[in-house]
């Protein structure tokens, strides 16, 4: 058997980015071959990307780009189960280089994403499953969001668990600023004809049932519930919520004194809407204490 030399444990973990006691131990199985302990290799992060797989991931960060002209953008939402691995500098470039892609291709299909090639050789696919034997831990992309505007794209990214792309026509501190005021505020959309027609006859149901109560007049009963939606309306607007640098404007009158406008936007939140598992760890303890 050909001797496994720190060069060959070097370039085969510069081909896979997984650990040096990996590598050894791939070559050590394939007889000092590099090509075939890459492929050995990749065959165990498949399968080790399997069984992680059923695994929740809930955690990770928001990845994001904007290209140099400010015209396209994505913005994606990679998983991962802890915050640790969230953290990681290999997983952080493994969601700036899904963001790359997805904007330069602008494509928001995960399985097409997946399957393209990066920069650096080999797929996107590839790369997470590899990451998947390295770190430990089940890893995914959960959504992309793509922009092409004749305007321009501002980010903000708070710690990256909330990121928010605005496509904006004004300069690029406003868009920053407007970015950052939609992560404090959560609109919903940007102006009130935006808003369903669902949500918004949902909203006057139950403002009619409550002014109701009290005992008033129809007429006026009309009249507090049209000032409940207008108010409910100005909550969750864009344009109709007091700028969170400036409470004494509005997001609309900001953007009239300064003559820009915004086109839409989009915000991830890391792990919104996903259903975390719940440990009861006094639980666990108990029963051990038992056996």
């Amino acid at each position: 058997m050909a001797e496994i030399t720190a060069g060959m444990v070097k370039e085969l973990r510069e081909r896979t980015g997984l650990g040096m006691m990996e590598c050894k131990k791939a070559l050590t199985e394939a007889g000092g071959d590099l090509g075939a302990a890459e492929d050995l290799m990749r065959i165990k992060s498949g399968a080790k990307a399997s069984k992680a797989a059923g695994r929740i991931a809930a955690e990770g960060v928001i990845g994001s780009f904007i290209s140099a002209d400010g015209k396209q953008g994505a913005l994606v939402e990679v998983n991962c189960e802890t915050d640790f691995v969230a953290k990681n500098e290999d997983f952080l470039g493994f969601a700036q280089a899904v963001a790359q892609l997805a904007a330069a291709s602008q494509n928001s299909d995960v399985a097409a994403v997946a399957a393209m090639t990066l920069p650096a050789g080999g797929t996107v696919e590839a790369l997470r499953q590899a990451l998947i034997m390295k770190l430990g831990e089940n890893l995914s992309i959960r959504r992309i969001a793509l922009f092409n505007t004749t305007g321009r794209l501002a980010v903000y990214l708070h710690g990256a668990k909330i990121g928010v792309m605005v496509d904006l026509e004004g300069d690029e501190t406003l868009g920053k600023d407007i970015a950052m005021h939609i992560a404090a505020s959560k609109p919903v959309c940007v102006s009130k004809d935006q808003v369903s027609a669902d949500l918004l006859d949902k909203e006057r149901e139950i403002y009619t049932a409550q002014a109701a109560d009290s005992g008033k007049p129809a007429d006026i009963v009309a009249k507090m519930v049209e000032g409940r939606v207008a108010k409910f309306l100005a909550e969750v607007t864009l344009l109709g919520q007091p700028f969170v640098k400036n409470p004494d404007v509005t997001v609309e009158k900001l953007l009239a004194e300064k003559k820009a406008k915004v086109n839409g936007f989009t915000m991830f939140l890391v792990g919104e809407g996903i259903e975390k598992a719940v440990v009861d760890y006094a639980a666990e303890v108990a029963a051990a204490a038992k056996v």
